[in-house]
């Protein structure tokens, strides 16, 4: 059910460059005014709110689902999930993404899922000067109000894009550095010739490319993109690592098993204290206290007993990260070896005397997701749900959400025949297979 904000609606328009002109000087104005009311969309772990944004001088328009966990008392960050080129309208997905979600829950962030519908397509939504920076700002403050998280306007980012969308991240690094907590790419194209400025430096980016198997277009080689990226940020002090993973293609890599555990030691590290929720507020890390990866051998050592020129190698937050980077570039991927959360909120109803109706809830594993739930009647396995196929899965080429939304409900009915001593119960598995403890329903006879 869809319940409007119906005072949301915009007539007027402000412009950004009066709102933030502190945080975009020198970059050209574009003004921008909300098309929509505020939708809501309720799902098992939260609202998604979904707003369109127009750009006034052009054709040009942005629509944003922006996903809020229940429970969270104040959003302390927006993790913003940039599509790449092609990919318009299919952004939506990451709002409905349950590993997102359940990332998002841990940390108290929003979810957003942009969709940038521009008449050139990328080439001109990948430059936020167009307007799709603008655009987001103006999407975040119309949210917050509508979901009564006005924090959510001032709350830092953890950005993620995918191609022209990792341009797009690139882009927003030398526009709005002050307001970014960490920045993921994932096989940005389009190589950028710009100088990025002093607070850009500050930002831990991670970028991954497959090498000769990454895009090769007229606009340039993304392999190419992200080497030099690395080497300009590097060189110039920036926290930036770099991740090639040589047996996987520019549509095809698990980067969130790596981006998920990247983006926790940095939100850890620079989430603004206390009470605070604003960008102005995080905290710089401290370079000597983080790690070095050689991306020719793979080791990795900690900065503070590395001897030679830490400029050469990547930067990494932790020892963790470092080791998650060395298997990523090693393997291609990140293993999960813990198991997920158990289902909760169990209820029950007997249909008849041999089928009873079961319903639960879960929260997704924020390493690997939700694969499937097993449903037992003492150790024996009944049943599993979904029947076929997998609860949810994510896209290798642009990591949205497979289904893109409209889950299944967590409900099913299994056949136990009554007085029979039933011991009913059900878990979760994730996408490695690691299976959670057991929930007992109530007694089922």
């Amino acid at each position: 059910m869809i319940r409007l904000k119906t005072w949301m609606v915009a007539i007027a328009c402000m412009s950004f460059g009066l709102l933030f002109s502190q945080q975009v000087s020198g970059i050209p104005q574009v003004e921008s005014s909300v098309e929509s009311q505020v939708e809501e969309y309720p799902t098992e772990n939260g609202i998604v709110y979904r707003v369109v944004v127009k750009n006034l001088d052009t054709a040009n328009y942005a629509v944003y689902n922006v996903f809020i966990p229940t429970g969270v008392d104040t959003v302390r960050g927006a993790f913003i999930h940039q599509h790449g080129c092609g990919m318009e309208g299919r952004g939506v997905a990451t709002a409905y993404d349950v590993q997102y979600q359940a990332f998002a829950k841990k940390w108290r962030l929003a979810v957003v899922g942009p969709d940038l519908y521009y008449e050139s397509g990328c080439h001109d939504w990948k430059n936020p000067e167009s307007g799709s920076g603008p655009s987001l700002l103006k999407a975040l403050e119309q949210v917050g109000k509508a979901s009564n998280y006005p924090e959510l306007r001032d709350a830092p980012w953890l950005l993620w894009g995918h191609s022209g969308g990792g341009h797009w991240v690139l882009g927003m690094m030398k526009d709005y550095p002050e307001r970014i907590l960490a920045a993921f790419c994932y096989s940005p194209a389009f190589d950028p010739q710009w100088a990025y400025p002093d607070e850009a430096l500050k930002i831990p980016v991670m970028i991954r490319h497959a090498g000769a198997n990454d895009s090769n277009s007229p606009d340039g080689k993304c392999w190419e993109t992200a080497v030099n990226t690395f080497h300009k940020l590097r060189s110039a002090g920036g926290l930036a690592s770099i991740a090639h993973t040589p047996y996987q293609n520019h549509n095809y890599s698990f980067v969130r098993y790596m981006a998920i555990p990247f983006y926790s030691s940095v939100l850890a590290k620079r989430l603004p204290m206390g009470k605070s929720v604003s960008f102005t507020a995080m905290r710089d890390i401290d370079e000597t206290t983080g790690w070095l990866g050689d991306t020719l051998l793979t080791n990795t050592y900690k900065y503070a007993e590395y001897t030679s020129t830490p400029m050469a190698l990547s930067w990494l937050p932790d020892s963790m990260v470092a080791a998650k980077w060395k298997e990523y570039v090693i393997t291609g991927t990140v293993v999960d070896r813990t198991p997920p959360p158990a289902p909760y909120g169990l209820t029950h109803k007997r249909l008849h005397n041999v089928a009873v109706e079961l319903s639960w809830q879960a929260t997704a594993d924020v390493e690997s997701g939700i694969k499937q739930f097993n449903i037992y009647n003492g150790n024996q396995l009944i049943a599993r749900f979904p029947e076929h196929g997998v609860y949810q899965r994510f896209d290798t080429n642009g990591d949205e959400a497979i289904p893109m939304s409209g889950l299944p409900e967590l409900k099913t009915v299994v056949m136990v025949p009554a007085g029979a001593g039933a011991n009913v119960s059900i878990s979760t598995v994730n996408h490695f297979d690691m299976e959670s403890p057991r929930t007992v329903f109530t007694r089922v006879d």
